[in-house]
């Protein structure tokens, strides 16, 4: 009986729909973190008559008669809308408000990106993520600073001791952007690296090229929605107890058939 089958491709995309749903509410409070989305096909289908075929009446017939196979995961989109900016009065969190990411060198030479703009300060003054990996460009803090200023555009400055009327520049901060950020590949640590459906980085200053603006001393909340993936997580829950039920009503229906022939 083909519904068994049918109702088991079901129970299986559901199956994969929780996972998504369990991860986006792992990372309900992560910063910088963008929630999933699982997307569905069907799968082929038995034609048993085709639509235009000639009936008995010698007219061609309106409908066809085709029977499906189920259902099929076929991606993970994530969805980079823009999550809560939070307070935090900290001089080194930075929040990106548009589009963009933040530029990390990672351990084997390639280039990361993120949303997540809590940095810190490595013991050489460089303004690094919080597994230590550095902004990319670098920039340093000098030793001396007693306040650290990042603009809306991205520069960075610093007062430093000795001259306490004179900021010093320090560099600026670069974002990048995609023609495809869905098309990037989640690396964990809130890292993304660049595919080839990502397209190549673009790189520009803060506020310009349709560059977010930052904002210092804030951080970018992850932009899960836990009443929404509550729901989601309820209706996957159904749809996955409807299928069950599937599988036992065929069931049911297979064993009156063996008990018709006894």
């Amino acid at each position: 009986m083909k519904a068994l089958y049918t109702a088991g491709t079901g129970m299986k995309v559901q199956q994969l729909q929780v996972d998504v749903i369990a991860n986006n509410l792992a990372n309900a409070n992560t910063s910088g973190f963008k929630r999933s989305q699982i997307d569905f096909q069907d799968l082929l289908y038995v034609t048993i008559g085709g639509a235009g075929l000639d009936t008995a009446s010698g007219k061609p017939s309106p409908t066809g008669l085709q029977i499906g196979s189920g259902a099929k995961a076929v991606s993970t989109t994530k969805v980079f809308s823009q999550g809560v900016v939070e307070e935090t009065r900290r001089d080194l969190d930075v929040a990106i408000q548009g589009r963009g990411f933040f530029q990390i060198r990672l351990p084997d030479g390639s280039t990361g990106y993120t949303r997540d703009g809590s940095f810190r300060m490595d013991a050489a003054g460089n303004l690094v993520n919080v597994d230590g990996y550095p902004l990319e460009p670098a920039i340093a803090i000098p030793g001396d600073a007693t306040s650290v200023r990042i603009g809306k555009d991205g520069t960075v400055s610093a007062i430093v001791a000795g001259s306490p009327q004179d900021p010093v520049q320090l560099g600026r901060i670069t974002l990048a952007r995609f023609p495809n950020p869905a098309g990037l590949t989640s690396e964990g640590g809130n890292i993304y690296k660049a595919s080839p459906s990502s397209g190549a980085a673009s790189v520009g200053n803060p506020g310009e090229e349709g560059l977010g603006e930052l904002g210092q001393g804030f951080i970018e909340r992850s932009n899960v929605d836990t009443v929404s993936e509550l729901v989601n997580l309820i209706v996957a829950q159904r749809t996955y107890e409807v299928n069950s039920r599937a599988i036992r009503t065929s069931d049911d229906m297979l064993s009156l058939v063996n008990q018709l022939t006894r």
